[in-house]
């Protein structure tokens, strides 16, 4: 694409490979999150300019059926129109007060009824607020220093939980992250997903995804949940779920409520903002009684509880309900069934696990249960290969190998149907190459 002219809201028009360019001169490594680049699969990345329902299309005028859904804070679709309407609502009145308003309330009550056993919430802007802010409360109500996460699962960029963690880090061949020092995570405990960690009266909490999804997809063995809420309930620890990306995304009570085991604890964010930014932890009324400023332990944000945020939220949770994504799960089953046999078919080995709507992909010959799995999985090498041959058919998937597909209720059996026709052109481009099984 020729660079040149300006768009029609005056900003110039420019290549993805333009844009790359001038952002890297501005924002480090050119992105503002790592999981957005391009590191672990070639290339250069697209520059969206407009979403609609499934579709999203970049600076270039290239459309494509969108897997990613921002990692999973789409539930609707990108630009749903009630959503939209929501936040232009609410806008008009102001877009921050710093002061309470009615939306923050509405929505945490919104988050309480649709999940047993989560007396209370606080929301927060992120994902990492929400789960180094339920770290804190944890410490502060056991009075414990020692917290238990488990290998390949993300929590977040704070300190503490950078240890063992999947997502974008893996993505980047990295163990951890420079800049945080060993006494930040001297008292945290990794275990292996899957497998039932020793606990003693040191621990404060154990925190887990209840189906991991920053290694890939990487669902809860039979009784591990179980086992671990009463390995917590035996030592007096606290079981905190994070649910940032399976809250009301695999059911409409979450992962809790699908698996049938409660927390202490939650972290939520992503669809409880309707694609703004969002986060929030909750859980026990005696536990979060701790919290300043009825207790000691401190927690704030200016931003926390943004009007716009809430209104898109409330508007995303309300517009559906357990029909909708019964509906959407079982679609999302026969298409990750038909799109491990199209792969088949072509000779490419491959596991295509679910839970609810979220789908993993992982070229191995046998499931993936741990992070290790997940690991010898990224090694092959296929994925980057595969992954660029679904962006030249218009099909975009996550730019990393440990990250999941988000098939949402804006995708039809037609968008569906043209990713397992793209996977089955790919699969066969690719397999006497990288992709061969």
């Amino acid at each position: 694409m020729a660079d040149g002219g300006t768009a029609a809201d005056g900003a110039p028009v420019l290549s993805n490979a333009a844009w790359f360019a001038r952002a890297r001169r501005s924002i480090p490594g050119g992105v503002d999150s790592p999981v957005r680049s391009f590191a672990s699969v070639g290339g250069t990345p697209y520059t969206v300019v407009r979403g609609d329902g499934a579709v999203v299309v970049d600076v270039e005028g290239r459309h494509y059926i969108d897997m990613v859904q921002s990692y999973g804070a789409v539930l609707l679709g990108h630009a749903h129109p009630a959503v939209t309407a929501s936040v232009v609502e609410a806008a008009a009145s102001g877009t921050t007060f710093g002061a309470p308003t009615p939306g923050e309330v509405l929505l945490a009550e919104a988050i309480c009824r649709r999940v047993p056993g989560c007396d209370q919430v606080r929301l927060v802007s992120s994902g990492t607020e929400a789960a180094m802010s339920a770290l804190r409360v944890a410490r502060g109500f056991t009075r414990r220093d020692r917290i238990v996460k488990f290998d390949g699962c993300y929590h977040g960029h704070s300190d503490a939980l950078l240890a063992g963690a999947g997502s974008g880090v893996a993505g980047l061949g990295l163990p951890g992250s420079s800049g945080v020092p060993a006494a930040a995570v001297v008292d945290t405990v990794v275990a292996p997903y899957n497998a039932l960690p020793e606990l003693d009266e040191r621990v404060a909490c154990v925190i887990v995804e209840p189906v991991a999804a920053n290694m890939g997809l990487v669902p809860p063995a039979p009784g591990f949940l179980q086992a671990l809420r009463q390995a917590c309930d035996d030592v007096g620890a606290l079981l905190v779920f994070d649910e940032v990306i399976t809250g009301f995304r695999v059911g409409p009570g979450g992962a809790s409520v699908l698996l049938g085991v409660v927390p202490d604890l939650w972290c939520f964010g992503k669809v409880i903002g309707g694609g703004l930014p969002v986060g929030a932890f909750g859980g026990r009324a005696d536990v979060l009684s701790v919290l300043a400023p009825d207790g000691p332990v401190y927690q704030a944000g200016t931003l926390s509880g943004n009007p716009l945020a809430t209104a898109a939220g409330r508007c995303v949770l309300d517009a559906v309900g357990p029909r909708d994504y019964a509906s959407l799960s079982e679609r999302v089953e026969r298409f990750a069934t038909d799109l491990a046999v199209v792969l088949g078919e072509a000779g490419v080995v491959a596991q295509v696990p679910t839970a609810g709507p979220l789908v993993g992909l992982f070229f191995s010959d046998r499931p993936v249960t741990s992070y290790a799995g997940a690991k010898a999985s990224a090694a092959t090498g296929r994925y980057g290969p595969f992954f660029t041959a679904m962006l030249r058919q218009g099909v975009a998937l996550a730019p990393g190998p440990y990250e999941v597909m988000f098939p949402g209720m804006a995708h039809s059996d037609d968008h569906l149907d043209t990713v397992l026709a793209a996977a089955a052109s790919a699969a066969r481009q690719l397999a006497v190459g990288p992709l061969a099984g």
